[in-house]
């Protein structure tokens, strides 16, 4: 389609075409189109390529809170065995009842003398990557000492 056709493909000239009458003097610039027609769609194409980057960032973020949240639950079971462990009880029982349920299965406590170290598996929406995140918590305790009798 030349400068000078109607967008329809008929051959009547233009305004401003060579053989108008209206507007003499104009120079041809062919079918406008407006700013807006252009990029139609184009707002829509963005987000959906943004789409994954917008997800991973999610999981990031949702990856970095839960290892906190993780980090943060370990260090206080560790210290509640120790107190226990203090107080002449159990540590991995203190320690594992001061956990949240889905957090049980997941701790694993040990002690050696007076330090209780408690590894927490953190929860993730991607299992493989899940069992690698690991965070631990240790505390130290002076176990009582014996009163004599």
């Amino acid at each position: 389609m030349g400068p000078c056709v109607s967008p329809s493909g008929s051959r009547a000239p233009l305004p401003g075409c060579p053989g108008s009458t209206s507007r003499p003097g104009r120079a041809c610039r062919g079918p406008t189109v407006r700013r807006g027609e252009r990029q139609a769609g184009q707002a829509s194409v963005e987000l959906v390529a943004s789409l994954p980057v917008v997800f991973m960032a999610a999981l990031i973020a949702f990856q970095l809170l839960s290892l906190g949240y993780s980090l943060s639950l370990a260090d206080g079971a560790a210290e509640a065995g120790a107190l226990a462990l203090a107080a002449g009880r159990p540590a991995g029982a203190a320690a594992r009842s001061s956990l949240p349920g889905w957090a049980r299965g997941r701790a694993d406590v040990t002690t050696d003398g007076g330090e209780v170290s408690v590894t927490l598996a953190a929860p993730s929406a991607l299992e493989p990557l899940g069992v690698r995140l690991q965070v631990s918590g240790q505390a130290w305790a002076r176990a009582p000492a014996e009163t004599p009798r």
